[in-house]
């Protein structure tokens, strides 16, 4: 298929001797709004973590942009948004311009910049909110500016996925509706998002397609449309999701 983005099939990983992922298998295609949800320690960041090839896993098959995982070198096409919003160093003395571009220069060695850099910086910093901010510090803006900013590094690649792994952790209410609104908008645009968040309802909202993981690493795969509060409410009592056929 010419539009799939990632297939996963028949997924495992293990740490030591605890197994975090079993058999997890989903298909998602350009413009997809994958949610990953579940209890903490339930293999979500472990999955992300995995399709970035910061983990091997111990069995099963990736493909990415119609590669196998092992084969894949366009890393241009994938962009990455982590938990940092809470974590970050606020003495850290680099400008918002230098956080943001140091991605587009590490993609392609410094000795190759690009006469269009500063339209780029001026473009994913206003899809992001964040015109105007180019000279500032990144450790003097609050936790939902910095994070803006890591998100406007991530686009700065022209990325066709882009992996969020709790990107509104640690950010006040208000930051977390702008954030959100922002990852919504970049979906609409035609970007295939992946994105895990702590707030269940609020992933649920925006997303297209799930992966719901229950206990033992199972993960059930479903359409938005097709889920109901309830189901979750017992993925989080602990009861078992029910495999469909």
């Amino acid at each position: 298929m010419d539009n799939e983005i990632l297939k996963v099939e028949n997924l495992y990983f293990d740490y030591s001797d605890t197994s975090v992922l079993r058999d997890v298998n989903f298909t998602l295609s350009k413009g997809d709004f994958l949610g990953i949800i579940g209890a903490n320690g339930a293999g979500k960041s472990t999955l992300i973590k995995i399709i970035l090839k910061i983990l091997p896993y111990s069995k099963g098959k990736i493909t990415l942009f119609g590669e196998d995982l092992s084969c894949f070198r366009d890393n241009c096409k994938i962009g990455y948004v982590s938990q940092k919003a809470n974590s970050f160093n606020s003495d850290f003395p680099a400008t918002v311009k230098e956080v943001v571009t140091a991605n587009l220069y590490s993609r392609r060695g410094f000795l190759k910049r690009g006469g269009n850099d500063k339209k780029k910086l001026h473009d994913v910093l206003e899809k992001v909110g964040m015109s105007g901010y180019e000279n500032k510090l990144i450790g003097r803006l609050s936790g939902g500016q910095q994070q803006r900013v890591f998100i406007a590094r991530a686009l700065i690649s022209d990325p066709e996925l882009l992996l969020m792994d709790e990107p509104t952790v640690g950010v006040d209410a208000k930051s977390v509706r702008q954030i959100m609104d922002i990852i919504t908008e970049l979906n609409r645009q035609g970007i295939t998002i992946i994105m895990t968040n702590h707030d269940t309802p609020e992933l649920v909202r925006v997303s297209d397609k799930l992966l719901i993981f229950c206990e033992h690493g199972n993960g059930e795969f479903v359409e938005r449309s097709n889920l109901t509060m309830q189901q979750i409410n017992e993925i989080f009592a602990g009861k078992r999701v029910h495999h469909h056929a």
